[in-house]
């Protein structure tokens, strides 16, 4: 009997062939999780479709621009990523997580999993679940906190950041999006572990389109202004009150007018602050349809891009590539050090200031607004730099 179990290995085998087939179903299979999808996610999703013959998107919902998702891609529902306040976000967040750490625990053991940081504790699962998976970093979480008032030495930072370095340095790979964010992952893992991949512009055949022929120029009734605009969240990551502060500066100039589009915490706030300040050259208004974003965008004479110093190195705005697409030249409030300030200041497509310089922003516009020929300069070198980032940058994640 003895010998018969030391010589029999049929089992063996079995065990082998078994571990075969699960990797073979893994090599065909990828999960893409991100709570809220937009069109990068989609570039991305459609390139792995490319590649692998079982596609998943486990998403909140997800919207396109240029470019549709590839129809052979499934699309599992998970909670929708409410950000009206700072409780339902964090809510959703959380609703979210659980959902992904169950549906990886029971309907998709067998696949590669590719985490995006929306949520942000997105990759917790794989704390404890066993999977081959990479993760794309949007936002370097624990680091992004700081900006709410969650420093290094709370136990929450503390504790994140053990759990990053467990999971980090047992990813494939993890993908950023610029040399600064790399920076701040090392802290997480090994330099062989990281790839930087740029954004990109959500719309292939994005043109400036002229003032003459913009009907969002029309609507607004905008065709005598020098428009300065603000398009995006306007949320706590954002300086956007600077805004407020170079608009009373240039108040008496009644050819600028200062446009600030979208929504989030701080709105109230800063619409607020425009009326107690009576300043007539700030408009706010709402998101605009998908469809009429080349004609917004079109509109402004020099786009502003923010960011608070807390999470300058920890995020790129990903609308910066779309305004380089259509040649608006660049007014970046935002630290030296920023890899938005480097972009800038490699392409010379504008300027980037500190958040408390109010007074060189102001002359920045009032100059760009009297050199027609230097604001031609800038809106060019925005356009060249667009050509290097276009959405072929997302075949680099299943490269």
């Amino acid at each position: 009997m003895v010998s018969v179990l030391l010589f029999d290995t049929s089992w063996l085998s079995d065990v082998i062939m078994e571990k075969m087939k699960i990797q073979k179903r893994i090599q065909d299979r990828v999960l893409l999780i991100n709570q809220s999808a937009g069109y990068l996610m989609v570039d991305i999703v459609n390139a792995y479709a490319q590649k692998y013959s079982d596609v998943v998107l486990l998403t909140g919902s997800y919207n396109t621009q240029d470019r549709e998702l590839n129809k052979s891609v499934k699309i599992h529902k998970i909670a929708v990523y409410i950000r009206s306040s700072f409780f339902m976000r964090a809510l959703t967040w959380l609703i979210a997580t659980l959902q992904i750490f169950f549906l990886l625990l029971w309907k998709y053991r067998h696949y590669k999993i590719i985490y995006v940081t929306n949520p942000p504790m997105s990759y917790f699962p794989s704390l404890i679940l066993k999977c081959q998976y990479s993760i794309i970093v949007y936002d370097v979480y624990p680091n992004a906190l700081n900006n709410i008032g969650i420093y290094k030495s709370s136990w929450m930072y503390k504790v994140w950041v053990k759990i990053n370095k467990r999971i980090y340095r047992a990813a494939d790979k993890v993908y950023t999006l610029s040399n600064g964010m790399a920076t701040l992952l090392l802290e997480y893992c090994d330099e062989n572990k990281i790839e930087v991949i740029p954004n990109w512009a959500g719309i292939e055949s994005l043109q400036r389109i002229d003032k003459a022929k913009n009907p969002f120029i029309r609507e607004h009734n905008l065709f005598s202004k020098f428009v300065v605009m603000y398009s995006g969240n306007i949320g706590f990551t954002h300086n956007v009150e600077s805004i407020i502060e170079i608009a009373e500066v240039l108040r008496t100039d009644e050819d600028i007018v200062f446009l600030i589009i979208g929504e989030g915490l701080k709105k109230n706030e800063l619409m607020l602050c425009v009326k107690e300040k009576a300043l007539k050259n700030c408009c706010f208004l709402s998101w605009q349809d998908s469809k009429c974003l080349k004609y917004s965008l079109s509109a402004a004479d020099i786009s502003i891009i923010t960011l608070t110093d807390e999470t300058a190195l920890a995020s790129v705005p990903s609308k910066t590539y779309n305004l380089l697409g259509i040649g608006s030249p660049l007014l970046c409030i935002a630290p030296d050090e920023s890899e938005l300030a480097l972009l800038v200041k490699e392409y010379h497509c504008g300027r980037c200031f500190s958040k408390n310089d109010v007074s060189s922003m102001a002359d920045f516009i009032k100059k760009l607004k009297a050199d027609s020929e230097l604001w031609k300069v800038y809106s060019n070198n925005s356009l060249k730099a667009s050509l290097n980032y276009t959405y072929k940058n997302a075949e680099q994640y299943v490269s």
